[in-house]
């Protein structure tokens, strides 16, 4: 097999990148400041907090979680779902070299 294309750019920008377009929609940022505000919390709480369908929040979970954004520990029947602090990081350093450069 040939390279693909994200094959030349480096990790850490085609995590940047996987990360941004996990944040591409508006339905996975409320699900990430809902997480932020109860720190912790089951599919079925995200369901009764935003109008969307039960299996389009598990799908938008599923994407935020493959992007790194949340991790799920398994507590009975269910999946509890939490911020994941270290895509957070990554962020944070991103845009803080972004900010300081465009700054100067």
């Amino acid at each position: 097999m040939g390279a693909t294309k994200t094959d030349f750019f480096t990790e850490q920008q085609n995590k940047i990148a996987i990360i941004a377009k996990a944040l591409g929609h508006p339905a996975r940022i409320a699900i990430i400041e809902y997480l932020l505000k109860v720190n912790e919390c089951i599919c079925g709480d995200i369901v009764n907090e935003l109008p969307l369908a039960q299996p389009t929040i598990s799908q938008h979970l599923k994407e935020l979680k493959n992007a790194g954004l949340i991790k799920g520990s398994v507590e009975g029947n269910s999946v509890c779902y939490c911020i994941d602090e270290s895509a957070f990081e990554l962020l944070n350093i991103f845009f803080s070299n972004i900010i300081s450069t465009v700054k100067k």
